[in-house]
């Protein structure tokens, strides 16, 4: 019976481990916070909850062009964060209980490996919290530690006025006037959420548009819908500092000027926990930013010892996470197994409205890297979008020229995070827009456009 050691319990951590018991592994997790790891806890399902709340605003504010009153609403801070603390811990016991029920042993601490490594068998040192240490032998190792919130040493958080996004929770109230440093992923949802729930907004963003990183049409459409609703947005600025003044902020620029605000959520990515982990001492490599690399089957250069999850620093996405989990574990037990193909991974940014791609880029497009022809139809046509008075956002889906195989897509609207699984499951078996086409779509839908986006596609 093969030996598996996992330390970490988020997405790539516990599917790693269920894949690993039902294969027949004698398998042993470490966590150090709970089943399903920051992740669960601190990170995606709270931050999605928290958002799915502010989404219901949204709904409410904008339905008088449908002939409906609204009504006046109120936030409770105390009762949303609330909700979104149960949820997440209800989350944890369901992981839990799959765990347990899939025979894994749950180690509540921390494992570090130790420098001397026999014949192929590693050996780990787990610390529980409750008990005295103790070593374990294993034939395969799997870290899975997951990063941390990155911190500004000029911006130093302190749980109350200066926060990172995992401190958002304990807020008796919500801020006034909420200044967000970031405009990547995590800083775009929180500021559309905190905007929805009523607060005033600034987004500071170093660059010309919030997003910068995703489809620049898409990101500029969501950017306009920002401002139409009320946010403050400083493109191309930084900040050098933030401080606390009396029962509020000041954010300071790089060319001096100063935004006050009650509170600044600090977004500038993350930091991979990969320290005091015994990774030096044991050989693994490390990148400069302290990363451990892997390759599509999340080896690293260790026989034996596997990585997943961010602490790679492959895409921050729970799904890549688990996958890459997977993977390991089919890979390190003999299992047939398909590298992972990072090509094919959806994604979405959980604004309002929200931003879904998968595959092949405008930019490699235009760059002419990959040779297709494209469309793009806005929700503006789409009689369903119309009927809910969400017009804003479009439809964009790529095509290979050559053999009409759909090659990627773009979505910008609400629930894009649904809408954009039709172009997934496209790119990944792929088919042509053709095949897609012919697929009868219900009417009225929004997924309506992606079938006559296809068509639009089709060379007869």
């Amino acid at each position: 019976m093969a030996r598996v050691a996992i330390i970490g319990g988020g997405p790539a951590g516990y599917e790693a481990a269920l894949v690993a018991a039902q294969l027949g592994a004698e398998v042993t997790l470490v966590e150090a916070t709970g089943a399903g790891g920051a992740c669960v806890l601190a990170d995606c399902v709270p931050s999605k909850t928290f958002i799915a709340a502010s989404n219901v605003l949204t709904e409410i504010h904008e339905s008088t062009s449908m002939g409906v009153g609204a009504v006046d609403t109120t936030i409770d801070a105390k009762a949303v964060n609330a909700r979104v603390r149960r949820l997440a811990g209800q989350q944890s016991g369901d992981i839990a209980g799959k765990l347990a029920a899939a025979g894994v042993e749950v180690v509540h601490g921390r494992g570090t490996l130790l420098d001397n490594q026999i014949n192929y068998v590693h050996r780990i040192r787990i610390a529980p919290v409750d008990g005295e240490p103790f070593d374990l032998d294993c034939d395969v190792v799997l870290v899975a530690t997951g990063a941390t919130p990155r911190t500004l040493p000029s911006a130093p958080t302190d749980g109350e006025r200066i926060l990172s996004w995992r401190q958002l929770y304990d807020l008796d109230e919500l801020p006034e006037h909420l200044v967000v440093v970031g405009s990547g992923v995590t800083g775009a949802e929180f500021a559309s959420a905190y905007l929805a729930m009523g607060s005033r907004v600034t987004l500071i963003s170093s660059r010309d548009r919030v997003m910068p990183h995703e489809d620049a049409e898409a990101a500029e459409t969501v950017g306009k819908v920002f401002e139409q609703r009320g946010m403050d947005i400083r493109n191309h600025s930084r900040a050098a500092a933030a401080r606390r003044v009396g029962d509020g902020v000041e954010v300071e620029l790089d060319d001096g000027t100063v935004v006050e605000g009650s509170h600044v959520l600090i977004c500038v990515g993350s930091t991979p926990n990969s320290d005091d982990l015994g990774l030096h001492s044991y050989g693994v490599k490390l990148d400069e930013r302290g990363n451990l690399p892997v390759d599509k089957v999340s080896r690293t250069n260790v026989p034996g010892v596997y990585a997943a999850g961010d602490v790679t620093g492959v895409h921050a996405l729970a799904s890549v996470a688990a996958m890459q989990g997977r993977i390991a574990i089919w890979h390190a037990l003999g299992e047939a197994v398909r590298p992972l193909k990072l090509a094919n991974v959806a994604a979405n940014v959980f604004t309002d409205p929200e931003l879904a791609s998968v595959g092949v880029s405008q930019s490699e497009v235009d760059s002419g890297r990959v040779d297709c022809r494209s469309v793009m139809l806005p929700f503006t046509s789409n009689p369903r979008a119309k009927m809910v008075d969400r017009t804003e956002g479009f439809v964009k889906m790529f095509a290979r020229s050559a053999s009409g195989i759909v090659a990627g897509g773009v979505v910008v609207g609400s629930r894009a995070s649904e809408l954009i699984t039709p172009i997934a499951l496209a790119v990944e078996q792929r088919l042509t827009v053709e095949q897609l086409a012919r697929t009868l779509t219900i009417y009225p839908s929004q997924s309506g456009s992606i079938t006559e986006a296809a068509r639009q596609l089709m060379q007869y």
